[in-house]
C-alpha cells in the first residue's frame, strides 16, 4: 500500500491545516494538497495527504473513510497514480476554410462576411 491519500467529499471551507490537524490524528502527516481552482482560489472539494508510513495510511482510511467532518461524510482511500493526458488539454478540429459565409470570390480568407 503506497501513503498517499485520496481524500474527497470536502466542505468548500475546508483548509490545508483542518486537513493537517484531522489526519495527525493517525500518525504523522508528510504533505498536504487541497487542491484549488486555478481562476477562483476556491477548494475543488479534494485533496491529497501523504501519511509518513503505510500503516498510518491504513490507520488514516480506517478513521475517516466515511466519517462526516465539516457536515460532509469523507471519502478516503489510496491515491491512485496520475493518468497521463495529451498536453493542451482536449482540441477541436477545424475543417478550416469558411465558416462563416463569405463564398471566396471576394480575395477573404473566410471566418467572417466582410460588409461592403
Amino acid at each position: 500500500m503506497a501513503n498517499k491519500l485520496y481524500v474527497g467529499n470536502l466542505s468548500f471551507d475546508t483548509t490545508e491545516v483542518d486537513l493537517q490537524d484531522t489526519f495527525a490524528q493517525a500518525g504523522t502527516v508528510s504533505e498536504v494538497a487541497l487542491m484549488q481552482d486555478k481562476f477562483t482560489g476556491r477548494s475543488r472539494g479534494f485533496a491529497f495527504v501523504t501519511m509518513s508510513s503505510d500503516d498510518e495510511a491504513q490507520k488514516a482510511i480506517s478513521l475517516f473513510h466515511g466519517k462526516t467532518v465539516q457536515g460532509r461524510p469523507l471519502t478516503v482511500n489510496e491515491a491512485r497514480p496520475r493518468e497521463e493526458r495529451a498536453p493542451g488539454g482536449p482540441r477541436r478540429e477545424f475543417s478550416g476554410g469558411n465558416r462563416g459565409g463569405g463564398s471566396g470570390d471576394r480575395g477573404d480568407r473566410g471566418g467572417y462576411q466582410k460588409r461592403y
